[in-house]
């Protein structure tokens, strides 16, 4: 039997949006969507709309801003939504007043192969760790993190090319036909459930912070260029430069792997006209964009144009 459904979602980025709009433009009943508080952005510090908020707006669509989501106000008009679904996407974790709420369950997409990277970045740590495939997840939501009965699962190549950026792209528009799917089933009675596995082996994608972006390049030529990408374009893998007398946080978003073997020490630069390169163990990484302190995101060409690197100059 056929449920009509009055679904409250709940997300923040761009990466809910695609989600939202794809349940908007298949004519689903959103009576609710929850969002973060606007918050002070650039310069001049203005307010600014969450990604979700924006849109929601431009589609007439009732939007909810809680600070605290244990607040009885904001509980109490979550309740009033009269809301029998839950959708998370790219959102915060729920106190059980709010994911028990509604009659069918709350359930969240999730950016993994889970129980695989269960946490705050899935999609840079997949990258990072090397991973050639990944996928997205929906499940039910439970007292814990991520750790919920599995509904559905897709599967996504990681390709060589791929950074954390490219790879967000297609996550998102997998995941958001994986909720359709997802909504249908429920929507249908059809739903069934998997228990997500407990091993030791269970890869975590810990929230990203300065210590863990920092380029370890005393590692492997390959998990060097895995971090790189991974952390692209946001935040970016970061290193010390010491040029000039001078040393100075340097952020790399692009570079290239060439095997090779030579006496350099690690972390020694060589610069000319044209290229950038770093000696590790195994040959050289190759910078293609890089971003130095109070300049702007630049290609290696156009910043030699006008940085000079010292013949002693080197990264740590």
């Amino acid at each position: 039997m056929k449920t009509d459904l009055r679904i409250v979602f709940m997300g923040t980025p761009d990466f809910a949006v695609t989600t939202l709009k794809t349940l908007v433009d298949n004519h689903y009943n959103i009576v609710g969507v929850i969002t973060a508080p606007d918050k002070p952005a650039g310069r001049g510090r203005k307010l600014q709309e969450s990604a979700v908020k924006q849109y929601a707006k431009s589609e007439g669509l009732h939007v909810i801003q809680p600070t605290n989501l244990k607040d009885e106000t904001f509980l109490s008009e979550l309740k009033a939504l009269d809301a029998n679904l839950q959708i998370v996407v790219a959102f915060r974790m729920l106190p059980e007043a709010v994911w028990r709420m509604p009659e069918l369950g709350t359930f969240n997409l999730h950016a993994s192969l889970l129980p695989n990277y269960r946490g705050a970045a899935p999609i840079n740590w997949a990258i990072i760790n090397g991973e050639t495939q990944t996928g997205v997840s929906t499940f039910f939501i439970d007292e814990k993190i991520d750790t919920g009965a599995m509904i559905l699962q897709k599967d996504v190549a990681i390709n060589k090319s791929d950074n954390a950026g490219s790879l967000h792209d297609k996550l998102m528009t997998v995941g958001s036909h994986l909720v359709l799917e997802t909504v249908k089933l429920i929507a249908q009675g059809d739903v069934k459930t998997t228990p997500q596995p407990e091993n030791a082996e269970i890869k975590t994608a810990y929230k990203l912070n300065k210590e863990n972006c920092k380029i370890d390049w005393n590692d492997t030529i390959y998990n060097i260029n895995n971090k790189i990408r991974g952390l692209s374009p946001y935040p970016a893998a970061w290193c010390y430069l010491e040029n000039n007398n001078t040393t100075l946080d340097i952020k790399i978003y692009e570079a290239e792997i060439e095997l090779e073997n030579h006496n350099f020490d690690t972390g020694f630069l060589i610069a000319d006209k044209q290229n950038i390169k770093i000696a590790v163990k195994e040959g050289f990484i190759i910078i293609k964009k890089i971003k130095l302190p109070g300049k702007r995101l630049m290609d290696t060409k156009s910043l030699l144009n006008g940085y000079q690197f010292n013949n002693d100059a080197k990264v740590l």
